[in-house]
C-alpha cells in the first residue's frame, strides 16, 4: 500500500510535553504544598498545582495509568516548569501514523489543532487535514514514572511497584472534536479508518452533535473497509457509553487496555490468571459486542471474537512495536526491531496465553508479551504504538 488516502486516522491529535518525574523535584512540590499521607485522595477536579500532585501521586503508589481533565491550563505550564520536558506529537491517532510510517504504510491524519510544531514533526509521508480554522496550541502534560521511584518526605513514603505513564489536558480544539466537511469523501477511499479522541469532549449536547455527524461521514466507507475504535479514560466517564452506544454497529474491532477493562468491571483484574481473564473478556465482552475485541496489557495483548485468528499478526506486529518503543523511545531503528523480535518471551505470559487457549478455544488469541528488563523505558504511547503496529497489519492485508 503507497496511498496516504486508503488509511484515514482520526480524530484529533496534539503536542505533547513529555517529562520524567524525579524523587527530588515532587519531593519539593509536596513540601511547598504542605501535602501529607492524608491528603492523597483522588480531587474530583485537578485545578491547580497541588490538585495534579495529590493525583500524581496516587497514580505513583499503586503503578497506575490515567488521563484527566484539568481546569487551569496554567498549572499544567507551572508544572511542566518544574521539569525538564520536550515536545513530541501526540494523540493516538497520530503517534499510531508515525509509527505506521516507520513501517512503510502512509496515512492521512484529521486533526482538530495545528501548530509549527506539529508541522515540524509530522512524517514528510503524512497527510493531514484539521477542521481548525488558525493554528491553536494547546500543551498536553504527559507524565512518565520508573518502578521504584521513591517519594519520602514528611509522613509520605511511596514507592512506585510499576512504570507508568499519566496524561492531563486543557485542549479546547479536542474538547469541541469539530470534523472536516469533507471527511466522508476521503473515508469513501479507506480501507482502513483509527476513531479516537472523544473521550476528551466535555459536552454532552456537543458530544451527541459530533457522534451523528461522524455516523453521516462513515456511510461513504466501503463495505470492505476496516474500523478501528480505540478507547481512552474519558475525561467525563459517562459519555463513554454514549459514545459505544452510537458507534457500536459500525466498529469492526475495538481496542482497550487493562485500565479501561478494569474500569468498565468496576475491579481489578489479575492479568495473568487465566480463569479471572476468562471471566472479565466474556463480561467485557457483553458489554461491547464487537466482532473483534482487542486488549492489550503489559503482559500479552489478544483479540477476542468469532475471526480472532485472522488477527494473529497483526497482535504480533503491535506487541513487537510497543515492546520496541519501551525499550527505546522514539529512536529505535530497524535492528532494535529484529533484534527485539528474537527475543524471547515472557514464561508467565506464554504459560497464561496457553491456558486461556484452552479455556476459551478458538473465539481467542493471545500473543504473550517479550521478557524484557529495561532500566530506563519509555512508558508513554506504548498503546498508541500498538494501535499503529496493529493498523499497519490490517492495512497490508497481512491476515492468516
Amino acid at each position: 500500500m503507497a496511498d496516504a488516502s486508503c488509511v484515514v486516522l482520526g480524530l484529533g491529535g496534539c503536542v505533547d510535553y513529555e517529562l520524567k518525574l524525579t524523587a527530588d523535584a515532587l519531593e519539593q512540590l509536596v513540601a511547598e504544598h504542605g501535602i501529607t499521607a492524608g491528603d492523597l485522595t483522588p480531587p474530583a477536579v485537578v485545578s491547580s498545582v497541588r490538585d495534579l500532585v495529590v493525583s500524581i501521586l496516587g497514580y505513583v503508589a499503586r503503578g497506575g495509568g490515567g488521563e484527566h481533565y484539568v481546569a487551569s491550563a496554567p498549572a499544567l505550564e507551572s508544572f511542566a516548569a518544574r521539569f525538564p520536558y520536550r515536545p513530541a506529537l501526540g494523540g493516538t491517532s497520530v503517534r499510531a501514523g508515525i509509527l505506521m510510517s516507520r513501517l512503510g504504510v502512509p496515512s492521512t491524519l484529521h486533526l482538530v489543532s495545528v501548530n509549527d510544531t506539529v508541522r515540524r514533526l509530522l512524517p514528510p509521508d503524512t497527510e493531514y487535514v484539521s477542521s481548525g480554522t488558525e493554528d491553536t496550541f494547546y500543551p498536553h502534560l504527559i507524565v512518565q514514572y520508573d518502578r521504584g521511584l521513591r517519594i519520602r518526605t514528611g509522613d509520605l513514603d511511596i514507592t512506585a511497584p510499576f512504570p507508568n505513564r499519566l496524561i492531563y489536558v486543557n485542549d479546547p480544539a479536542n474538547g469541541a472534536m469539530l470534523l472536516t466537511g469533507d471527511l466522508g469523501d476521503r473515508l469513501g477511499q479507506a480501507e482502513v479508518f483509527l476513531i479516537s479522541g472523544f473521550n476528551a469532549m466535555r459536552s454532552a449536547a456537543e458530544l451527541d452533535r459530533r457522534l451523528a455527524e461522524l455516523r453521516a461521514h462513515m456511510r461513504q466507507l466501503p463495505p470492505a473497509a476496516v474500523t478501528y475504535f480505540e478507547d481512552a479514560a474519558y475525561h467525563e466517564p459517562a459519555f463513554s457509553r454514549r459514545v459505544r452506544d452510537a458507534l457500536l454497529d459500525r466498529i469492526d474491532v475495538y481496542g482497550l487496555n487493562e485500565d479501561e477493562l478494569q474500569a468498565y468491571l468496576g475491579h481489578s483484574v489479575d492479568l495473568l490468571s487465566a480463569p479471572s481473564v476468562a471471566d472479565a473478556l466474556t463480561a467485557v465482552h457483553a458489554l461491547i459486542p464487537v466482532p473483534a475485541l482487542v486488549l492489550h496489557t503489559k503482559y500479552w495483548a489478544l483479540v477476542l471474537g468469532s475471526g480472532a485468528e485472522a488477527y494473529a499478526k497483526a497482535l504480533d506486529t503491535g506487541t513487537l512495536m510497543a515492546a520496541t518503543r519501551y525499550c527505546h523511545g522514539d529512536d529505535f531503528t530497524d535492528e532494535d526491531v529484529d533484534r527485539l523480535r528474537r527475543q524471547p518471551r515472557r514464561r508467565e505470559s506464554v504459560a497464561f496465553a496457553a491456558e486461556l487457549g484452552e479455556r476459551m478455544g478458538d473465539v481467542v488469541h493471545c500473543v504473550p508479551g517479550f521478557a524484557l528488563d529495561v532500566g530506563n523505558p519509555t512508558t508513554v504511547g506504548l498503546g498508541d504504538t500498538f494501535v499503529g503496529g496493529f493498523l499497519a497489519a490490517v492495512a497490508r492485508r497481512e491476515f492468516r
